[in-house]
């Protein structure tokens, strides 16, 4: 076998090595935090490697984030770690939520019997880590009436479409629900990451008051308003935050909302089942009638680990970010907000960069048309801005591939930043897409 072999970087005889052929050189350094990483990964970007680095769990502190500050532009933070400054006691509840998060039920478990998925998992796969999207569309359906009120079709099965059942069970067919004749609006909404969650969920509403409050001092035309929304339990009204119409105020309502109309599980603040097609006679047949997690045990482990997840790791931001505030961006996609004061560290006072107000605006053509929670049919909370390099479908119905076709989308109030953009050079378009594509 010698003759096939040749040392590296050799041609055959006679022949010449192509000048064109380049060999991106990666590595990976486990451990990017410590010292050791971050030397050993400044020597590794200089020899032209592209350097991916791991942050470890629980080990970050405010001089190891410093430190991966310095060598941001070189390299390429991952996802799905923990939230920075985590205990072990924080650490170890993330861990036992992750089994309940990939945990795959059954009817005998209190799946359905009619659902969209069996598992937490099966929509927040990836990418780019567990608690990401695989941008499943959902579907939401109701009923416009002539006096412009919107009917939520319940007695049909609305305003969620679960499309997948259980099938078969004790000698009963469940079968997936239809969109009804009925319906004459019809939305697709994408899944979206988790990623940071806990950070909004800590953030307090008098934060997300005071955005609305600044933005109608200085541009009423493209003030959003807070979704004024019932959190289960308290008698006042919150500021929803979560969810394509910022429906639901906190993390845990958030996360109970989607064990019932995802994966059909009920809870002691969901404890009624979903009726199939509207059909609440069929659920005498229920093979897991009752609260299928009736201490909400299941429940508060999946939130642990979304509550703990950490926010999306940012490359380092060019000139493009100063374009991003000129044509208006920022003005909604707001950068940076502070929780409230916390017993957690993770969650004290912590600064973060969503990129969004989580109000709700009149996006005029781009709104889905249903009315949900406190939000009317052309109303969308702004959609968080971090991670949106990693997303392969964009906007609410995953219409657009690109971040430029999503903005070209915009509408309502967005419509005057969505012109600017349109009225860029060639050279500020790109610096602009080049700093959102570090997000």
């Amino acid at each position: 076998h010698g003759p096939r072999h040749r040392r590296r970087g050799s041609s055959p005889a006679g022949t010449a090595a192509p000048s064109s052929v380049h060999v991106l050189k990666r590595a990976l350094i486990t451990g990017i935090t410590g010292q050791d990483g971050r030397h050993l990964s400044e020597f590794l970007s200089q020899k032209g490697y592209q350097v991916f680095g791991l942050i470890r769990r629980n080990s970050i502190t405010e001089h190891q984030q410093n430190r991966i500050e310095s060598i941001n532009g070189d390299i390429h933070k991952e996802y799905g770690d923990l939230l920075q400054g985590t205990t072990a006691e924080e650490t170890a509840r993330h861990t036992i939520g992750r089994t309940e998060f990939v945990r795959v039920r059954t009817p005998a478990t209190g799946l359905g019997p009619i659902m969209t998925g069996a598992a937490c998992l099966f929509c927040h796969d990836a990418p780019p880590a567990e608690g990401g999207t695989n941008q499943r569309l959902e579907t939401r359906f109701g009923r416009r009436n002539e006096d412009g009120s919107f009917d939520p079709l319940l007695s049909l099965g609305g305003p969620m479409l679960q499309d997948q059942s259980v099938g078969s069970v004790n000698g009963v067919t469940w079968t997936p629900e239809k969109v009804p004749a009925e319906a004459n609006v019809v939305a697709q909404r994408r899944t979206t990451p988790l990623f940071g969650l806990g950070l909004v969920d800590a953030t307090a509403d008098a934060t997300f008051l005071a955005i609305a409050a600044w933005q109608k001092a200085h541009d009423p035309a493209a003030t959003g308003r807070p979704a004024m929304v019932p959190e289960i339990g308290a008698s006042a009204l919150r500021v929803g935050r979560f969810g394509w119409k910022a429906a639901l105020p906190t993390l845990l309502q958030f996360n109970a909302d989607a064990f019932l109309n995802e994966v059909g599980i009920t809870t002691p603040r969901f404890p009624d089942e979903n009726c199939p097609q509207g059909n609440c006679a069929s659920l005498a047949q229920n093979p897991s009638p009752g609260v299928n997690d009736p201490d909400g045990s299941a429940l508060a482990q999946v939130n642990d680990f979304v509550r703990f997840l950490g926010p999306p790791p940012r490359g380092a931001s060019g000139s493009g970010s100063a374009t991003f505030a000129a044509i208006g961006c920022s003005f909604c996609h707001v950068q940076t907000l502070v929780t409230a004061p916390n017993a957690s560290g993770a969650f004290d006072r912590v600064a973060y960069h969503p990129f969004s107000d989580f109000l709700l605006h009149d996006m005029g053509s781009l709104g889905d048309g249903i009315d949900q929670g406190d939000a009317k049919g052309a109303e969308m909370r702004t959609q968080p801005l971090w991670g949106v390099a990693q997303q392969t479908r964009l906007l609410h119905d995953g219409r657009a591939r690109t971040v430029a076709d999503a903005i070209l989308a915009h509408d309502g109030q967005g419509k005057r930043a969505r012109d600017r953009f349109a009225a860029l050079s060639d050279s500020e378009r790109r610096a602009l897409l080049a700093f959102l594509d570090t997000l």
